[in-house]
């Protein structure tokens, strides 16, 4: 399963039924659209010709495949100020091998290539309203922006037990993608400015990036 991804898309909520019809017409057989908030500054959304901060988030699970992404990038126009960014995450394993069809089935598209790991995906789960202090905390150590998601947590007593404190059901999970050199100080200055300790009480882990598209302006300006 070292060869499976969790592909992650983010872009303007109008264009979500375009860009799901895109994976579907490839052969994704289950892509699942959720809707997200965007966090960047006022000066990052100008650099990039965003007008609106609402956002459709995409997941589907795919073949790593490098020759996937650079297709995405061409045909959905990742490149282009706006448009949206691609991410694709590894899977380590599926229960079931008939699920494991189901979801991996693409014909053609998986690649053996190993690419470095550049980036990193920060996740940061935090409590409804607190989206503001965790992207200040972010923001201090280098972070551009990122897309919230709103969500329903479980699990107090297990928290009061293991934490030593409450947590409130209503959260917010905030997708923060970093250089992987900036994936420590963004960590760190979210635990200090926004952890279990504050009213945000978040907990925040990362991911490694293993194909990425839709960020060239943004590096080529850092």
């Amino acid at each position: 399963m070292d060869r499976a991804v969790l592909m992650i898309v983010i872009t303007d909520r109008s264009r979500g039924g375009e860009f799901a019809a895109w994976f579907q017409a490839q052969g994704a057989t289950l892509v699942l659209s959720a809707l997200g908030q965007g966090t960047a500054a006022t000066e990052v959304l100008d650099y990039l010709g965003l007008e609106a901060t609402e956002k459709a988030v995409l997941l589907l699970a795919a073949p790593r495949s490098g020759r996937l992404v650079r297709k995405a990038a061409r045909e959905l126009w990742l490149d282009v100020p706006g448009r949206g960014i691609l991410m694709a995450v590894p899977i380590s394993s599926v229960g079931g091998a008939r699920a494991r069809d189901y979801l991996l089935s693409w014909q053609g598209e998986e690649d053996d290539m190993d690419r470095e790991i550049t980036h990193e995906l920060i996740v940061v789960i935090a409590n409804r309203g607190h989206t503001d202090q965790v992207m200040d905390a972010a923001r201090s150590a280098g972070a551009a922006g990122g897309t919230t998601i709103h969500a329903k947590g479980t699990g107090t007593e297990l928290a009061r037990k293991f934490l030593g404190v409450s947590l409130a059901a209503e959260k917010e999970i905030v997708f923060i993608l970093a250089k992987e050199a900036a994936r420590k100080p963004i960590m760190k200055a979210v635990m200090t400015q926004a952890g279990m300790h504050t009213k945000a009480q978040a907990v925040v882990f990362s991911l490694p990036v293993t194909d990425l598209a839709g960020l060239r302006l943004l590096e080529e300006d850092g």
